[in-house]
């Protein structure tokens, strides 16, 4: 009787390592979406012309989003530990910004804000939400259209450094501002 069950068992074993060792037919799946939020991925710019071949900014040729030597290449706006207080180096990076906005007003930019993993996920979404109002609040009062910017927080969920020491959460307390309609 041991002998029949042990080659019962056997088999069945061998039956299952078969089926889930064997390959299927491979078929392509569904990409998975990354969700990014309202306006996610619009903030790269496109090598491409405006219709009728001119670039915002008025020349043909690199619009001054993607040229390297101007300060509008520059999208990240860093923030201290546990504030939402913009810093005196960002504050011209923000108005270059708001100049362009407020003379391009097709365009639109999505603030998100970020934040390091310190704190409850809720503290940090709202920590988010506080630095990018703070980037909105000082575009507004530079002329930039309220309807050109939108606010949004990811909180702790987007890390861009994902090391457990301070010159990675530095990186990760940040504003990224992505735009749209250039």
């Amino acid at each position: 009787m041991n002998s029949r069950r042990r080659a019962l068992w056997a088999v069945g074993l061998s039956s299952l390592m078969l089926v889930a060792c064997g390959s299927l037919e491979e078929r392509p799946e569904d990409v998975p979406v990354e969700e990014r939020g309202i306006g996610a991925g619009e903030g790269q710019p496109r090598d491409g012309a405006e219709a009728g071949g001119a670039q915002l900014g008025g020349e043909m040729g690199v619009s001054p989003l993607s040229d390297p030597a101007s300060p509008l290449s520059k999208r990240v706006i860093y923030f201290a530990f546990d504030s939402s207080e913009v810093t005196p180096e960002s504050r011209d990076l923000i108005a270059a910004h708001a100049g362009y906005l407020a003379q391009n007003p097709e365009v639109s930019v999505v603030l998100e804000g970020h934040a390091d993993e310190s704190g409850s996920r809720e503290y940090n979404l709202a920590l988010g939400e506080r630095r990018a109002k703070a980037v909105e609040r000082l575009m507004t009062l530079q002329g930039v259209s309220a309807r050109q910017l939108q606010v949004i927080s990811f909180g702790e969920e987007r890390p861009v450094a994902f090391a457990h020491d301070e010159s990675a959460w530095r990186l990760n307390r940040r504003v990224e501002l992505l735009y749209s309609g250039y």
